[in-house]
């Protein structure tokens, strides 16, 4: 009662508010009005626009102009290579003060306890971490995760405050096929929220996705495709991501018309990128740049994606709402000066103020050590199915080349792109080792290899040295999982990655470092992808067609199925 009355008195202006910030403009995302006065603030509340205020506290905002906090809507943080308060503190700067997570990349390794983690951690970040519930562990029935997850064991980790509902739902064949696991997982959810997972999916297919209460999509690559998916209810997510690039594809969707039902995600995006480009004050300043609407393009920042997720209490700055604001001297420039979150301005001491939590999934690499003679080919006939790369993107081609026999084995050929591909089952669950070809990548000697293999996260190894592919996956069991490049058996450059393989405990500026140094090794292998230990982590995700690799061999992703 006392902390209701303090809002109402401080935003009458009967007592100084608790904050005020002084000498900027409020940039409506309703009307698309610029209001001049003070905004005060009580506690985490906003409680007053577009008047004079005496504050306790003044923070001088002159010449900026005030915007709600971007949310960013769908994201996994261990894609960001860094734990949870890393992540924190390498992007709330940026103007994110929502993230919604799906922390199935570390559920995939350890299960419930990978999910608890990230609950207990957003406790504790000054940006506001929101946990879904992962609905895919394993992603499919063609992989060997280290765990799985079923609706009984999801009712375990429900009710948390940072919850909002499930996960992206991957497994669409599953939905509109009506498979018990998946019916089971969408009735324990019905009537919440369920985020959406359908890449091309459309027509009578796309309409029974929605029928089973989905409603939100991030893996529309088209303007064509999203355009169906917004004509079917969904809330379409632009992504862009250190791979997944959507953005310049679905920007001509986003208008002042389209804008409340679209929102800005960026999936899997790593500090070095963050640091060259931005987080989702990026996607903002290249949507303006490209055309996009001023208006809509903040409000697919920020209030439609608090509107989709059923944040009712964020994405506008206007009394009543969460005090999470963002000051910018130029809006086309979305060129950040302050961030607050809950009222609380995120500068450093905000950062070494709060807690932490212990990290987890240590020694979480069980692989055996593996043999150049791993890596030969079983295949007895010349035609081959080929992994074709699509830069900046997820989905790959389905290719077929003939690949002579030498010697009962058919050997990468540089000359032609074609690299040798390879998934090592690391959980110490079976041993499975799958072998194939990719082409993409470019290499001409040695190999790289990772951990981070979405979403089994098992060994992904790519190169044209069978010996160096050997000392690359068993250097991973070394370093309790991370990057690797290897060149004639000498490790050219590595990134350890010991929270279960996937987040390092070392700073964001360590990271960044470290992938710097990565990229300019695999560039002297004659790798030309921009940015190819993701792109490789993608190869092994057999749920985003056409044609992909787990640790159980190649799968048709159209046809969901393994290739005999």
């Amino acid at each position: 009662m006392a902390e209701l009355e303090a809002r109402i008195a401080q935003g009458r202006g009967d007592a100084p508010a608790d904050l005020v910030l002084r000498g900027g403009t409020v940039f409506d995302l309703v009307t698309g009005a610029m209001i001049p006065g003070d905004v005060a603030i009580c506690g985490d509340t906003i409680v007053g626009i577009g008047a004079a205020y005496e504050g306790r506290e003044v923070l001088d905002v002159t010449g900026m102009t005030l915007v709600p906090g971007f949310i960013d809507t769908h994201l996994h943080i261990e894609s960001s290579l860094v734990t949870p308060f890393e992540f924190d503190r390498c992007v709330t700067p940026h103007g994110v003060t929502t993230a919604i997570c799906d922390p199935h990349e570390i559920a995939n390794v350890i299960g419930l306890d990978g999910i608890r983690y990230f609950q207990q951690a957003s406790t504790h970040t000054v940006m506001d971490i929101r946990v879904q519930l992962s609905s895919c562990v394993p992603s499919t029935d063609m992989e060997t995760a280290g765990a799985e997850i079923d609706a009984v064991a999801l009712a375990e980790v429900m009710g948390h405050a940072s919850g909002i509902g499930l996960a992206e739902f991957m497994n669409y064949p599953g939905v509109i096929h009506r498979d018990p696991a998946a019916m089971a997982k969408l009735a324990l959810f019905e009537g919440g929220h369920i985020d959406g997972h359908c890449p091309q999916l459309s027509g009578r297919d796309l309409n029974a996705y929605c029928a089973a209460g989905i409603r939100t999509e991030h893996e529309a690559t088209t303007a064509e495709e999203a355009r169906e998916k917004l004509q079917k209810g969904m809330r379409v997510l632009i992504r862009e991501g250190s791979v997944s690039k959507d953005l310049i594809a679905l920007q001509p969707v986003l208008t002042n018309i389209t804008a409340p039902y679209m929102c800005l995600c960026t999936d899997d995006r790593n500090p070095l990128d963050i640091a060259e480009e931005g987080h989702l004050d990026h996607m903002i300043r290249t949507l303006i740049a490209r055309g996009t609407p001023v208006l809509a393009a903040y409000r697919a920042a920020s209030l439609s994606g608090a509107e989709a997720f059923g944040l009712k209490d964020r994405g506008l700055i206007a009394p009543g709402k969460r005090a999470d604001i963002v000051a910018v001297r130029s809006l086309e420039a979305c060129d950040v000066q302050r961030v607050l979150c809950a009222g609380q301005l995120a500068d450093p001491a905000a950062f070494d103020a709060r807690g932490t939590v212990a990290p987890v999934a240590r020694g979480s690499v069980k692989a055996p050590r593996v043999t150049p003679q791993d890596f030969r080919s079983a295949e007895n006939r010349t035609e081959t199915d080929v992994i074709g790369i699509i830069e900046g993107k997820i989905i790959t081609e389905h290719l077929h080349e003939k690949i002579a026999i030498e010697d009962g084995d058919k050997r990468p050929d540089p000359a032609r792109d074609l690299a040798r591909i390879a998934v090592i089952e690391r959980h110490g669950r079976n041993g499975n080792i799958a072998t194939g070809f990719v082409r993409g990548f470019g290499i001409s000697a040695g190999a790289i290899a990772s951990t981070v293999c979405h979403d089994h996260h098992n060994i992904a190894c790519v190169g044209v040295d069978y010996a160096d592919m050997a000392r690359a996956a068993n250097r991973l069991g070394e370093i309790e999982g991370g990057f690797v490049v290897v060149r004639d058996g000498e490790v050219l450059a590595e990134l350890a990655l010991p929270v279960a393989g996937l987040m390092s405990l070392e700073s964001f500026e360590v990271v960044r470092d470290r992938l710097m140094d990565l990229r300019g090794a695999a560039k002297l292998l004659g790798v030309g992808l921009q940015e190819p230990f993701l792109q490789l982590a993608f190869l092994a995700l057999p749920v985003i067609p056409a044609l992909k690799i787990t640790d159980r061999g190649l799968v048709d992703v159209t046809r969901f199925e393994i290739l005999s």
